[in-house]
This record gives C-alpha cells, structure tokens and sequence, in this order.
C-alpha cells in the first residue's frame, strides 16, 4: 500500500529548508555539469516560449482567455525544469535563503548565477537558432515571433524592472510550492498556476526573453541588438529583485530567521 505520508505536502517550515539545502547543492554542482544542467534549463524555456508562439498566432492576444491558455502552454518550460531536472537562473535566485543563512559564500552564489545565466542563454538562443532553419516561421507564426520581440524591446527600463520583479515573485512561488510537493504530478500542479499567471498579466522573464529575441530576429523583427540588450539588462535585475526580496529574503525570515519559529529551525537542523 502507498503511505499516505507520500501525498501529504510540506509544512512551509519544511519547505524553507528543503530550499535552503537545495541551494548549497547547487552552488557546489561542478562547473561543467552546472553548465550542461543550464543550457538544458535555457532550452526547455524555450520549448514552452515556442509552444505560447504558436498559441497565440492567429488569436487576439489583448483576450484574457486566449492569455490563460498562452500561459498553460508556457508552463511547459518550467515544469519541465522542475521534474525533468536543470538550473534556471530565475529559480535559482532562491538560493539567497542559503547565502543569507551563511551556508554559501556571496562569491560561490554569485559564480553560480553568473553560469548558470550564461548556460541558460546558451541553451536558449541555440533553440531559437535551430527553429530558425525549420521553416515554422516563414509564415503567420514568424508574424507572431516578430510581434513578441518587438513589443518586448519597446518597454521602457521601468516597466521592463517592474513586470521582471513581479514576474519572478511568481516563478519563485512557482519553485517554491514544487518544494511542497512529494509526487511529479503535485510539482507540475503546483507550478502550472503561478506560471499561467504570470503569462496572464503580461510579465517579464529574463530567459524566456532569451529565446523570444533570436526568434524574433528570425523572423525579421525590427529590433536592434542594443534594444534587445537592455531589456535583459533590466527585467533580469527585475527577477533578482522580486525573486531575492520579495520570495527568498522573506521565507527566510519567516521561517529561518533569529526570530523563526522554532519547527522551521528544527527541520533545518535535521
């Protein structure tokens, strides 16, 4: 018989744990593998950047129940991070738990970000490359793929740090309750939603970005280099901001922190 303990969730308490430990792994992956383990991460975002493309052509984008599927469709990208396994810089933004709790150093956090962003645009651009030459975009869908980019790159520098901030408050909620989930279908349950929403309200995703623009050069966007540059630039500061501050720094703090509950430092210690 299945012990009933297998679908039962994690506490928060225990989640803020989990996390934590699973920051120090991930700052001690060996580079290549942390590498690898990105462009894949980088790849599968781009998977479900390509699937909301082709959801969205041919509909009125402005309609929320079209955004709603967009978003379902998007969802993808991350469940497939999450189950399959990689390291996606906007999730990883959570390791801050362990780097305010001491348990990695500021270099070894920021030498894993900067990896793990490098592998994630690696992975990215290469897929946006390869669609390039499949001929999926000579028609209505290049039309959307061009639309996407160039809507992106006329965000101003507040707006692309604004949607970016809320956008992974959400992605890091997204990790967050994966965490809370024992079983495949729970973690792709528990991030379906917030990514959806994400979608939904028309946020900023630095790595999913990574891929809209050389799929939108593909299709003869008229975006320039330096456009497209400053977005990122941005809306990654953006992810940082809402990811660290308003998701990591605050479960720290609730759970973790000198004035925690004493069942969070429990579990931590276990």
């Amino acid at each position: 018989m299945t012990e009933p303990a297998a679908f039962n969730a994690y506490k928060p308490a225990e989640i803020a744990a989990l996390v934590e430990t699973a920051g120090v792994a991930k700052a001690r992956l060996p580079l290549p593998q942390m590498f690898v383990l990105a462009m894949l991460a980088g790849a599968f975002i781009g998977f479900g950047a390509a699937a909301y493309t082709t959801a969205m052509t041919g509909a009125d984008t402005a309609s929320g129940p079209v955004r709603v599927l967009g978003g379902a469709v998007f969802s993808l990208g991350l469940i497939l991070v999450v189950v399959g396994g990689a390291e996606l810089f906007t999730g990883n933004v959570l390791m801050v738990i362990a780097a305010v709790d001491r348990k990695i150093r500021l270099r070894r956090l920021w030498r894993s970000w900067a990896i793990v962003y490098a592998g994630n645009l690696a992975g990215a651009a290469g897929l946006a490359a390869a669609f390039a030459f499949t001929g999926l975009l000579d028609g209505s869908a290049g039309a959307t793929a061009a639309r996407i980019a160039e809507a992106k790159s006329a965000l101003s520098p507040v707006e692309a740090f604004l949607r970016g901030a809320l956008c992974n408050g959400l992605v890091c909620l997204a990790v967050w309750l994966s965490f809370a989930a024992r079983t495949a279908v729970g973690k792709i349950l528990a991030v379906l939603w917030p990514i959806t929403a994400f979608v939904l309200l028309g946020l900023e995703h630095s790595v999913a970005n990574m891929f809209f623009f050389p799929q939108g050069w593909a299709a003869g966007a008229d975006v320039s280099l330096h456009a497209a540059a400053a977005n990122l630039f941005w809306v990654t500061l953006g992810n940082i901001a809402g990811g660290a501050g308003g998701v990591a720094f605050a479960y720290w703090f609730a759970y973790l922190g000198r004035t925690a509950p004493a069942a969070g430092k429990a579990q931590r210690k276990r």
